[in-house]
């Protein structure tokens, strides 16, 4: 018990001490700011460059699309004022708000969007969401360097009218608007700063509510107000601090504290307690947690393997004992809160692919060994001890799994912990065996998280192939008919599990700790939570 308070009072005054030391300024700052902590260092802060839910968070309180999401959760033009739709739905016209400026003054015009979008697809920028740009007529074609880039179906008529085409009706085509990779850039400050740009206040010029005031590596992100914003009246807090850091203890500490207002990051056993404590949220989380293979590994190349280790995981278990915050143990990859074309849950239409319930864990088990055997190792002999890679705050999860692979399959493996910039470097250099990830959809549809194993995905680190399971997305990405949309998606979701591309554990929710006087905060079931008008009450 001393060991714990003093750990606390420890980490209460480390916080304390970085929010006091974070500059010059900050005394003026603290008295109007929101202090907010999501993570560590983001890999990137380049919209068109990122990959994390944590990073989105940031830029998007600096820039915005040409529509979004209001505070009902609904699609809303933002940049753009209106809209026009092509009776085939192939061409959207937007119109965009005149009066919408970037952060340094200068009007938002079409071209801004064009330059964007074009650097995405550019092969030479090699963005790892680039395929969520398919939509767009030719910008498959570009990517894979078949056309040049003055063919993207993508014209500004003047200034602020922006005329788009696309390869095939694309239904959820204005919720990609909202999605970051589609946010307009400043070519004359990338041109002139391309690899630090997003690193300096002076050069970060956005066209959303916030804009970066100061920042500091491995330490802050300060925002303040856009006096330039179109909407500014409506924005309340004068100042956002995003602490980055990724100490469970510190967090809980900074809340309690006072120091700290907001955090994604806290130990998941302290939930009892902190529920208690009314300092504890739980959100519906549009995520599914997962452990993904390394398929040019020889051992994890072998599909028996797979589902060996994935069928003597007690998911059940994990979220009861470890987790604890009503996440729902997974036998797929979609999670529960995307629509169909019925209209109903495309999970709740699926159903799960194997087996999670533990009624028949004993039976999964019995499989499992005789599978792990079929491949060449019986009880686990002669089987290579694994590494999984991960960053740090998931090694309870994995001392579960660890035993439970020694026990029922006398499978050795270790964890190997990283920083969360190194580790997603590790995965994009397929530098692991295994690896634990989690995916979080960016729009409602299952594309969102199937568009990941395409075997030209950038995103797919884990080098997963197969035809079958492309031809079925190519399909659903080629056609307006959500039925046929939806059939090939959900053939493709089966496939996916069929051959055990991934280990799924659980599907997500969204706890977050907070002060209990901070109110307004926009959640979003896609972990994008908002601050735009949220306020610390008296």
């Amino acid at each position: 018990m001393f060991i714990k308070r003093f750990l606390y009072l420890f980490s209460l005054a480390l916080l304390s001490l970085l929010i006091i030391t974070c500059g010059s300024s900050s005394s003026e700052i603290d008295k109007n700011a929101i202090f907010v902590n999501v993570g560590e260092e983001p890999q990137t802060m380049d919209p068109s460059l990122n990959s994390s839910i944590e990073a989105s968070m940031y830029i998007f309180h600096a820039f915005e699309g040409l529509a979004g999401r209001d505070q009902s959760n609904n699609i809303v033009p933002l940049a753009a004022e209106s809209w026009d739709i092509s009776d085939d739905y192939l061409t959207y016209t937007f119109y965009l708000k005149t009066n919408a400026l970037w952060s340094d003054g200068k009007p938002v015009v079409a071209s801004d969007f064009i330059y964007a979008w074009s650097r995405v697809v550019d092969p030479k920028t090699g963005a790892s969401y680039s395929y969520q740009m398919e939509p767009l007529k030719n910008a498959k074609a570009i990517t894979a360097g078949e056309l040049p880039l003055s063919e993207l179906g993508v014209k500004a008529i003047d200034d602020y009218t922006l005329e788009v085409t696309l390869e095939a009706p694309t239904p959820y085509f204005l919720e990609l608007m909202a999605y970051t990779i589609f946010y307009p850039l400043r070519s004359d400050i990338i041109e002139a700063n391309p690899d630090t740009w997003s690193m300096n206040p002076e050069t970060y010029i956005g066209n959303g509510p916030f804009k970066m005031i100061e920042r500091k590596i491995d330490d802050k992100i300060v925002m303040a107000k856009n006096e330039h914003y179109w909407n500014i009246d409506e924005i309340i807090p004068e100042n956002l601090v995003f602490v980055l850091m990724r100490n469970a203890v510190g967090s809980v500490a900074g809340v309690k504290g006072g120091t700290l207002h907001f955090s994604t990051i806290f130990p998941s056993q302290d939930i009892p307690e902190l529920e208690k404590e009314d300092l504890i949220e739980i959100n519906p989380y549009l995520g599914t947690y997962y452990y993904e293979f390394n398929f040019t590994n020889e051992v994890l190349k072998n599909a028996d393997v797979r589902r060996a280790l994935s069928l003597v995981i007690d998911r059940k278990y994990i979220v009861d004992s470890i987790t604890k915050a009503g996440q729902i143990p997974a036998g797929a990859f979609v999670p529960h809160g995307i629509t169909d074309y019925d209209g109903k849950d495309f999970r709740e239409n699926a159903g799960n692919y194997f087996s999670v319930d533990p009624v028949d864990y004993e039976k999964n088990i019995a499989e499992a060994k005789a599978l792990l055997a079929k491949a060449g190792y019986p009880n686990g002999k002669g089987m290579p001890v694994l590494e999984l890679k991960a960053n740090p705050g998931h090694e309870r999860i994995f001392e579960a799994v660890q035993q439970m692979w020694k026990e029922n399959l006398g499978v050795d493996s270790t964890i190997g912990l990283e920083e969360w910039a190194v580790f997603q470097q590790t995965r994009l250099d397929k530098n692991y065996s295994l690896s634990r990830y989690s995916w979080i959809g960016d729009y409602d549809d299952p594309i969102t998280f199937l568009g990941l194993f395409l075997s030209r995905s950038p995103q797919n680190v884990s080098s997963y192939s197969n035809a079958q399971y492309d031809k079925l997305l190519d399909v659903a990405m080629s056609t307006g008919n959500q039925k046929i949309r939806m059939d090939a998606l959900h053939k493709a979701e089966k496939i996916l599990i069929d051959d055990m591309a991934f280990i799924p554990f659980y599907f997500m929710t969204q706890p977050v700790i907070l002060d209990p006087k901070l109110k307004g905060v926009q959640y979003s079931s896609l972990g994008k939570h908002k601050f735009f008008y949220a306020y610390l009450e008296e």
